[in-house]
C-alpha cells in the first residue's frame, strides 16, 4: 500500500474545486450576516458527554472517540456542529432574547452515511434560538432557499414533516408509547403489515392508535396530504397543531415545490417541531437538512427554543457544474523595480498575476492566462493573448 493512499471515505480537494468551495463559503457566510447571524467557531474536539448531550443515538454511532492524554476523559471528534452551537447559546452567550448564530467547519463521521457519502464534511449552517413560533422556522427556510439560489441549485424540492403528529399518537396510547422504538423502525420502512402485527400482538394497541399508525405510512405526497391527514387521523390537539404549522409554511412558500411525508421519523428523538430536507437533481441524497430541536438545550441547563439547518459544502459543490478556470495575467520574472510595481498594482486591483519562474513553464490548472505583462516603450503593460 502506497503512502499516498487515503482511508476509505476521504478525498483530497484539488485546486479549482477547493477555490469554488471557499468562494461558496464566503458568499454564504456573507449572506447569513445580512440576516443578522453572528459567526461562531467551536472546537473540533470536545468531551464526549458535552458533545453528545441531547442528540440521541444516531449521532453517538457517527462520532469518533479518543482518550484525552491530559485528563484521561473520553473525547469526541464532532460529527455535527449543531450541538456545539447550542451549547454556546445556552451556556456561554446566555442571552435572554433572540440569538442568530452561523458556523462553518469540518466534521468527521465514524462511518459514511451511505456508499456515496464522504466521512469528512465541511458543514455550514445557521440556527435561531429563543423563538418558539413558526416565524423562526419560516426565516430559516427562506435562508435555505436563498442559500441554494446563490449556489446555483435549480428547482429544489422541499420535503416537510412534523414529529408532533407521531408524538401525539404515541402519547395517546400507553402501549404505543412503551413500544416507541419498534414503531419508529417500522414507520421508517413504511411497514404497514409489521405495524399490524405489532398492534395485534401480546400487548395490543388501541384500534384508533393502530389505524392512525397505519395511515401514516400512506400520508406522503404533495400539499394535499395535509387535508388527507385531517380526515383520517384522530382529532388530537397535538396533531392539529402540527398540521397547522405545516400549512402555515406551505402558504408562505408558494414559489417552491413541496412534498409532505408524515412517516418520516428520522431524528424523532432529536427534533421537536417542523423538520425539512431539500433535494435537487444532481445529488443522490438530501442536500440540506434541518428543523426545530427545542429539547437539546435542556442538557446545558437552559431550555431554549431552537431551529436551524446545515449542509455539506463539499457535497454541494460536487453536484454543481465543473468549476471554470479563473482568468490570470502572466508575467515574466526579473528584478526590474518597475515590473514589481506593475505586478503589485495589478494584484491590488484584484487581478491574478502568475510570474513564470526561470526555467519553468506555467503549469497550473486552476488559472488560464488570457493576458500577459510585457515591456513596451519602456513601460510594463498588459497585453491580451
Amino acid at each position: 500500500m502506497g503512502n499516498w493512499l487515503l482511508p476509505e471515505g476521504f478525498a483530497d480537494v484539488l485546486p479549482a474545486e477547493a477555490r469554488r468551495i471557499e468562494e461558496l463559503r464566503r458568499k454564504l457566510l456573507d449572506l447569513y450576516r445580512t440576516y443578522g447571524f453572528e459567526l461562531v467557531a467551536p472546537p473540533l474536539v470536545e468531551y464526549i458527554d458535552s458533545l453528545l448531550s441531547g442528540t440521541g443515538s444516531d449521532l453517538t454511532l457517527r462520532t469518533c472517540k479518543l482518550v484525552d492524554q491530559l485528563s484521561g476523559r473520553t473525547l469526541g471528534v464532532r460529527a455535527d456542529m449543531t450541538p456545539q452551537v447550542t451549547r454556546i447559546d445556552a451556556h456561554l452567550l446566555n442571552r435572554a432574547g433572540i440569538t442568530r448564530l452561523c458556523y462553518c467547519g469540518n466534521v468527521l463521521h465514524a462511518r459514511p452515511a451511505d456508499l456515496l457519502s464522504s466521512r469528512e464534511l465541511l458543514q455550514i449552517g445557521a440556527e435561531i434560538y429563543g423563538h418558539a413560533g413558526v416565524e423562526a422556522d419560516l426565516e430559516i427556510l427562506r435562508l435555505v432557499l436563498e442559500t441554494l439560489e446563490i449556489a446555483g441549485v435549480r428547482q429544489p424540492r422541499l420535503d416537510l414533516c412534523h414529529p408532533g403528529v407521531l408524538h401525539a399518537i404515541l402519547q395517546s396510547d400507553p402501549v404505543a408509547s412503551a413500544n416507541t422504538d419498534a414503531i419508529i423502525m417500522l414507520l421508517r420502512e413504511k411497514d404497514a403489515p409489521g405495524l399490524l402485527e405489532l398492534g395485534q400482538g401480546a400487548a395490543p394497541l388501541g384500534p384508533q392508535t393502530l389505524a392512525a399508525l397505519r395511515a401514516l405510512t400512506d400520508l406522503y405526497g404533495g400539499p394535499e396530504v395535509l387535508a388527507q391527514a385531517r380526515g383520517v387521523l384522530p382529532p388530537l390537539p397535538g396533531i392539529a397543531a402540527a398540521l397547522d404549522a405545516l400549512q402555515t409554511l406551505l402558504d408562505a412558500l408558494p414559489q417552491v415545490a413541496v412534498s409532505i411525508d408524515l412517516a418520516d421519523v428520522g431524528g424523532y428523538a432529536y427534533h421537536s417541531g417542523v423538520t425539512f430536507a431539500l433535494y435537487a437533481e444532481g445529488w443522490h441524497d438530501a442536500l440540506v437538512r434541518g428543523g426545530r430541536y427545542d429539547n437539546v438545550s435542556h442538557a446545558f441547563g437552559r431550555a431554549r427554543p431552537a431551529t436551524g439547518f446545515s449542509l455539506d459544502l463539499r457535497k454541494l459543490a460536487a453536484g454543481l457544474p465543473p468549476a471554470e478556470r479563473a482568468p490570470a495575467v502572466r508575467a515574466p520574472w526579473n528584478h526590474d523595480p518597475a515590473l514589481a510595481e506593475a505586478v503589485r498594482s495589478l494584484r491590488g486591483a484584484g487581478e491574478v498575476v502568475v510570474q513564470v519562474l526561470p526555467g519553468h513553464e506555467h503549469g497550473q490548472d486552476e488559472f488560464v492566462c488570457d493576458r500577459e505583462l510585457v515591456l513596451q516603450d519602456g513601460a510594463w503593460t498588459v497585453r491580451t493573448l
